[in-house]
């Protein structure tokens, strides 16, 4: 989403969006020093604050909701989708209609920016900020339509419930040139859709690298652990049963990330995976009992996770998980090449470009073979 603030030192009103790598900024509008610093400020928030309620429509479209009764969420989901086209009426609008009801978030942030206005008013600044409102609009509708390029890129940096397949194209074909990631993974194709076209090559190099190490799949996947995210290894875990099991990457990969957002807006979907996860605590506490009575482990002190993933941007977090994986896999192929001789420097160099090519090649014809399985 788009962040807007205030330069001080040049007084101007400035826009503000991540590119994946990094933010990018552009100025709206050039402010007049009679305007109220508390007045620019708050219409600065309020923008904000429309960015954040129209690009939830986005990751959340009303196409995932489950229930679309006429007070269901799917339902809901549409109303802020459907007033969008009510916003730049309402900016431009001179009075505020007394008698028209605001049902959704995003008539709200836009009546308030239109109050602010009017309180400023001046009209140039109208103009430009209308302007720019039109453009995140536009960029919005971009993105819906799988072409995040220009000011669109700001989808790079949100998890999505949904998945554009053009996206999971696009990022299969990244990979597919280099199987460990791109900065293009990262600045051109929404998370969600990168990975879900990472977990379809992670599991590629997981069956490979089981078959050159002789170890078992889970195996290896118990090598991905990594000590500053204990978790990690959870949703890799989850991600190669189910594809080991026959399930198509994406019916994998989507669940874990809407767990997630559902987490992060404060409420679980569906009671069996925290059953799963509170009986597995209660079995951890009887043991440490048993094995250790002089610890002092009650419910009231455990800390029990909801999600394997980030809850604030899950779909980055798992596609840096599945990247980390493919390296992990890596090492562990190099590891366990037949040993050499020693060799001088540039022998051995050669010999590990070599190996290197031939977990990339193997890695390739795996997923080539398992194509029909990505979306």
């Amino acid at each position: 989403m788009t962040r807007y603030a205030i330069d001080r030192a040049h007084n101007t009103l400035l826009a503000q969006w991540s590119t994946g790598i990094g933010d990018t900024a552009i100025v709206v509008a050039r402010l007049t020093h009679d305007q109220l610093h508390q007045n620019t400020r708050r219409l600065a928030a309020d923008l904000t604050r429309l960015s954040h309620a129209c690009w939830r429509s986005y990751t959340h479209p009303a196409t995932t909701a489950d229930r679309h009764s006429p007070h269901g969420l799917g339902r809901h989901r549409q109303q802020e989708r459907d007033a969008f086209t009510t916003i730049l009426p309402t900016l431009s609008a001179t009075t505020r209609p007394t008698d028209q009801p605001i049902d959704t978030k995003v008539e709200q942030a836009a009546y308030a920016i239109a109050h602010t206005l009017r309180v400023l008013g001046a009209s140039q600044l109208t103009t430009h900020v209308s302007t720019d409102v039109a453009a995140e609009l536009a960029a919005i509708e971009q993105a819906e339509r799988g072409d995040l390029s220009d000011r669109a890129q700001q989808a790079v940096a949100l998890s999505r419930e949904d998945a554009s397949p053009l996206q999971i194209s696009q990022a299969d074909r990244l990979l597919r040139d280099n199987p460990f990631g791109s900065q293009d993974l990262f600045t051109q194709v929404d998370p969600t859709a990168a990975a879900i076209a990472a977990a379809h090559w992670f599991y590629a190099a997981v069956t490979i690298t089981a078959q050159h190490t002789g170890m078992h799949l889970i195996q290896v996947v118990a090598s991905t652990e990594q000590y500053d995210k204990p978790l990690a290894v959870e949703s890799l875990t989850d991600i190669t049963r189910a594809m080991n099991a026959g399930a198509r990457t994406r019916h994998v990969v989507m669940p874990l990330i809407r767990n997630a957002l559902h987490i992060a807006d404060g409420h679980l979907h569906g009671i069996l995976e925290i059953q799963h996860r509170i009986t597995a605590a209660q079995k951890l506490i009887r043991k440490t009992h048993t094995d250790h009575p002089g610890i002092d482990l009650s419910p009231d002190s455990f800390y029990l996770p909801l999600t394997s993933l980030d809850p604030a941007r899950p779909a980055p977090d798992l596609l840096d998980n599945l990247l980390h994986g493919i390296h992990t896999c890596w090492h562990l192929y190099q590891h366990h090449a037949d040993p050499q001789r020693p060799a001088p420097a540039n022998a051995e160099n050669a010999r590990q470009q070599q190996l290197r090519q031939a977990f990339l090649t193997a890695t390739r014809e795996e997923a080539a073979a398992r194509s029909e399985r990505l979306l």
